[in-house]
């Protein structure tokens, strides 16, 4: 058995963590050098914990309990502590023990564990953060369960191992509480560190959008500058909380700063009451100084305006590595460095700790981008475009995101009571499986439109994002954000678009559109365009030119009032008369509020360029009157989105629609189906031995046999149709006589495959002469038959050629792929995409979201084919590459799909060792 000393230290398992609170915390291995620590630590924890962690009065540790406790092994002897800075606030230990309970090496697979907590940081969820690492560290190390002792009264420590979802058992021996958990993950065990992660990265951002008081670093003593700028924008914004202008440069006996006459001080530790927001707005080589003072303050949160991080080559990744292992030493969160700032326009909070120039119009929707720039400019259009129809819940500008993302966001929005719509601009997605997974909850709830900038593989993310970068095609990360309910749209002005109409306007109930204005040729080009984006458009109502206020009105009651519209678009061109676009907007408002039933109205139009704020604007005051006691409260005032053309406004249309149906399916998410005849284990056995038989290349895939594959997708239930090598004439008339007339002739040369232009496939060769004349054929079409790889194949039944194909990307996870075989997959891109596992919804969406799909049920009078088995197949396939990390690639090309059945014509699998699954480990904060 090795030392402690021969086993290397396990970076991985470093990791930090966001606790109950909203704070940070590291989780390190302890090693020797933490003797001092652990003593320190020790010394700050009460009697009684110390009475709950040893069974008795323990008042300090011998030398040898600081030995035993910080020499491990790290196989059968492990221990981790969490630490804020430099000082332990937590540990836990695990020891292997046998059956009996006796100290054991490996393979036993059982260990204890014990956990202590420094009493100033119980209720923090550190015991929680540590038993997740632990368990994953066990895991690792062979360990299957863990036991604990734990006194009757220490019902915190009972609670944190009951609370975690793994498997358990208890009984009571001896006084003590005896605890046995399993520690394979389950889906209860998921579905609790998957809620303690939301609620603590939504505490840690609404720690930062919601502060008591904000510390601006960097405000200069003349006006101009980034850090006067801000101080004055949160001054100006009426921010409720106290605030703070802070600058070495300050003259020692500056104590407040005019004309904002706020308190001013050389550092924020000067400043004698808490801060809980610092905005630093000085040079990148001073903020490490800034840091330390916020860290020493107990401030809870940056936001680092400063440039010169990762933005600017190689010494300035470096330079953003260390403010973020910083930053997290002293257990706060960072918005940026290179940021452009935060906004909450809650009454109650009322800040613009950003860039931009006025707090926004209070409103319902959420806005997160990576780019200061674009995140200025969606501001600036929401807010000349929507004065009075939407507004801003949260705004925040990333810039860099060393450390809040995205991601955090996600999570906040998800309970916000004050977020309706969320909207995002991306540049890169670091975590692509996780995203999507938060995605997918928050859209059950409500709206997320995302617009991805460099979508192409010429355009790298910039620089700053220093972040995993996915190499699955920008056409994968689409079907995969619409699989979880995300609207993704191209455009920024899309992204705006989509958000009005989403934020004003309740969901549509289908996909029916009503069509009135008064331009016949207005109508016919949003009826065009409603057609192209798969709307069902109603034959569009001419009102004419002459149209007045009042037949819009009439129009829009009738249209609204059908049961056979699901929406309305109104379109408008200047008119003859002498009525005002104020005159109209009140017609359309009065229509929409008198509807007997709550459906989107949408309004195009040309070259009245007032009727748009008419249409937003806050109805006319009327003359207070005394409402009854019991009167129910007044409606909301009614306010229609507009647009200045009518393929704008019907592409938003569109977005609602298909969101809303993906909506409505998820209230009733399909299953993973079960099969009888899956053979888990069987796959399991023979991919181990497979791996092992090729041990010599671990780091490649390793392309299986044609045999092994059969026989490993024969464990799954699916069958590929048998093919025989014929490398000569004589041989393919043997092989052909033992599959049985009719066959097929086929090369199976890597360079020949999805070249059927070359004309190297001979079908239903029913004798031997017509066999041995084909073989001549392909050998002086094609070349030698050694090079062609000939095969004798049994002939299928007529249908539909397809492809099926799963692959695994390391930071999306397993995809699931779906495509009509050559040109349609090739030549125009049209293959649909899941993430694995696939529900029996998804694979039928799946075959039905490609462009050529009506080729699979009965297109211009052809015959349908089976597409349930075909959702089978893939369902199957699904489920082997879910079960089996292991198959990190697995082709069936092609797959014909008849009018009964489907039939593998050929397949291939690749193992390799399996990747890590981040989504199944501890929850972490991405690496620094």
């Amino acid at each position: 058995m090795q030392t402690p000393s021969e086993h290397a230290y396990p970076a991985h398992w470093e990791a930090d963590v966001v606790l109950r609170d909203g704070g940070t915390a590291r989780i390190r291995p302890i090693t020797p050098d933490d003797a001092q620590r652990l003593v320190s630590f020790y010394e700050q924890v009460s009697d009684e914990s110390k009475y709950y962690r040893f069974f008795a009065p323990y008042p300090r540790l011998s030398d040898r309990d600081v030995h035993r406790f910080t020499h491990h092994d790290y196989v059968d002897r492990v221990g981790l502590a969490a630490l804020i800075g430099d000082e332990f606030i937590g540990t836990v230990r695990y020891d292997r023990v046998d059956a009996r309970g006796m100290p054991a090496p490996a393979p036993a697979d059982q260990a204890e564990v014990a956990f202590l907590v420094q009493d100033a940081h119980q209720g923090r969820g550190v015991a929680s953060a540590l038993l997740e690492h632990v368990a994953a560290v066990a895991r690792e190390r062979g360990v299957r369960r863990f036991t604990a002792e734990v006194l009757p009264a220490n019902t915190k420590m009972i609670k944190v191992f009951t609370d975690a979802g793994y498997t358990q058992s208890r009984s009571f021996e001896d006084g003590v509480v005896r605890l046995r958990l399993d520690l394979e993950p389950t889906d209860a065990s998921l579905a609790v560190q998957r809620a303690r992660e939301q609620r603590a990265e939504a505490r840690s951002v609404q720690r930062l959008l919601a502060p008591a008081s904000v510390a601006v670093v960097g405000t200069g003593r003349e006006p101009g500058g980034m850090g006067r700028t801000v101080l004055r924008n949160v001054l100006a914004g009426g921010f409720t909380g106290r605030v703070h202008a802070v600058n070495r440069a300050f003259p020692e006996d500056l104590t407040t700063l005019e004309p904002e006459d706020v308190p001013a001080h050389r550092s924020v530790t000067e400043i004698d009451a808490p801060v809980d927001l610092a905005v630093v707005a000085v040079p990148a080589d001073r903020v490490p100084a800034v840091v330390d003072d916020c860290g020493r303050h107990g401030v809870q949160g940056l936001v680092v305006l400063s440039a010169g991080y990762a933005e600017s080559g190689p010494e300035g990744r470096a330079r953003q590595r260390a403010l973020l292992r910083q930053v997290r030493s002293h257990g706060m969160r960072l918005i940026g460095p290179n940021a452009f700032g935060l906004i909450n326009t809650a009454d109650d909070v009322r800040l613009n700790a950003s860039l931009a120039p006025e707090l926004p119009a209070a409103g319902r929707v959420g806005l997160f981008a990576q780019s200061g720039a674009i995140g200025i400019a969606l501001l600036s259009g929401l807010h000349r475009r929507a004065a009075g129809l939407v507004g801003i819940s949260t705004f925040a500008s990333a810039g860099n995101r060393a450390d809040v993302s995205g991601n955090d966001f996600l999570q906040y929005w998800h309970d916000d009571p004050h977020t309706d719509v969320a909207l995002m601009y991306l540049e890169s997605i670091g975590n692509p499986r996780k995203f999507t997974r938060l995605a997918r909850r928050t859209t059950a709830r409500k709206p997320l439109v995302v617009v991805k900038g460099a979508r192409h593989g010429a355009a790298a993310a910039p620089a700053g994002h220093t972040v995993p970068t996915t190499r699955i095609p920008d056409a994968i990360v689409t079907d995969l954000l619409r699989q979880a309910g995300v609207i993704r749209v191209d455009t920024v002005t899309e992204l705006a678009d989509t958000g009005l109409l989403l934020a004003s306007q309740p969901l549509p109930t289908g996909p029916r559109v009503a069509i009135l204005g008064n331009s016949e040729s207005l109508a016919l080009l949003t009826y065009d365009a409603c057609l192209t984006e798969g709307l069902r458009p109603r034959p569009p109502r001419d009102l004419t030119t002459a149209a007045a206020p009042d037949d819009f009105r009439a129009a829009l009651a009738e249209a609204l009032a059908d049961p056979a519209n699901d929406a309305v678009v109104v379109t408008a061109i200047p008119w003859v008369g002498t009525a005002t676009p104020a005159e109209l907007a009140t017609a359309l408002r009065a229509a929409v509020a008198a509807a007997p039933a709550a459906k989107p109205v949408a309004v195009v139009h040309v070259e009245i360029p007032s009727l748009a704020e008419a249409l937003a604007a806050p109805p006319p005051e009327r003359p207070e009157q005394p409402a009854p006691q019991d009167a129910p409260p007044p409606p909301a005032p009614v306010r229609l989105p507009s647009y200045p053309a009518a393929e704008r406004a019907v592409r938003a249309l569109a977005e609602a629609v298909r969101y809303a149906q993906w909506r409505r399916q998820a209230t009733t998410p399909g299953r993973v189906p079960e099969f009888d005849d899956i053979d888990e284990d069987g796959a399991a056995a023979d991919i181990e031995v497979l791996l092992k038989a090729h041990r010599a290349a671990p780091a490649r895939a390793v392309t299986l046999s044609a045999a092994d594959t059969q026989r490993l997708l024969a464990r799954y239930g699916i069958a590929v149709l048998p093919a025989l090598p014929a490398p000569d004439p004589d041989t393919a008339v043997h092989a052909a006589r033992r599959l049985g007339f009719p066959v097929a002739l086929k090369p199976t040369a890597p360079h020949l495959r999805h070249r059927a232009d070359l004309g190297g496939v001979r079908l239903d060769l029913d004798g031997e002469a017509g066999l041995r004349r084909a073989f001549a054929e392909l050998t002086d079409l094609l070349g030698d038959p050694a090079t062609l790889r000939l095969v004798v194949q049994a002939m299928a039944p007529r249908g539909v050629d397809t492809v099926v194909r799963a692959a695994i990307d390391p930071a999306a996870g397993a995809v699931l792929s779906f495509g009509l075989a050559g040109a349609p997959s090739l030549l125009l891109g049209d293959t649909a995409h899941r993430l694995v596992p696939v529900t029996d919804r998804d694979a039928a969406d799946l075959i039905r979201s490609i462009r050529t799909a009506p080729l699979l049920f009965g297109w211009r009078g052809s015959t349908p084919v089976d597409t349930p088995a075909l959702e089978e197949l893939l369902l199957r396939l699904s489920r082997l590459v879910d079960d089996h990390p292991e198959v990190v690639g697995a082709d069936l090309e092609p797959v014909i799909v008849a009018p009964k059945g489907v039939h593998v014509l050929g397949a291939s699998i690749r193992l390799a060792p399996p990747p890590p699954r981040s989504d199944l480990g501890p929850r972490s904060l991405p690496p620094s």
